[in-house]
């Protein structure tokens, strides 16, 4: 079975489209991830990790005092980092990991955005399990959403 990774790998080999991503809650693993697929230093531009609510403010554009764990901050992560890394394509991660709550936020509430040519947005995700399996299916989504969008099916 092909993976999401293999499958965005397949897709954007060859072709000139640079991909960026913007972490929070996943704190670097989807790099990780996609810095393993084929060819990923002709395709992959690179990754801020903005943990901290000043680095998503001084570095990429989010509006002081909006909620981290928010379809606003998500979208506004993915259009910064596509920004400041000058890439075609970005996607981004926020939420809340768990195990507990957070600002009101209960565990598993995530938000992945997305920026692509002048369009951009943000998906709402509610998961379940513990904080490692929290962000490893946040991760399977993003790289999913990543397929969809070179595929130009989202």
């Amino acid at each position: 079975m092909t993976t999401s990774l293999e499958r965005l790998s397949g897709l954007v080999h060859g072709r000139s489209l640079t991909i960026a991503v913007a972490e929070s809650l996943t704190c670097g693993l989807l790099a990780s991830e996609i810095g393993k697929g084929e060819q990923a230093g002709e395709w992959f531009a690179g990754a801020v990790v903005a943990y901290q609510m000043p680095v998503k403010v001084h570095v990429l554009g989010v509006p002081a005092g909006v909620d981290p764990c928010s379809a606003e901050c998500a979208e506004t992560l993915a259009q910064g980092v596509r920004a400041l890394l000058q890439a075609d394509l970005a996607v981004s991660t926020t939420g809340v990991g768990g195990p507990d709550s957070e600002d009101g936020h209960p565990p598993g509430t995530v938000f992945v955005g997305w920026a692509l040519d002048g369009r951009s947005g943000a998906e709402q995700l509610e998961l379940t399990g513990d904080p490692g399996e929290v962000l490893q299916q946040t991760v399977e989504h993003a790289l999913r959403l990543l397929v969809e969008l070179v595929q130009g099916d989202h």
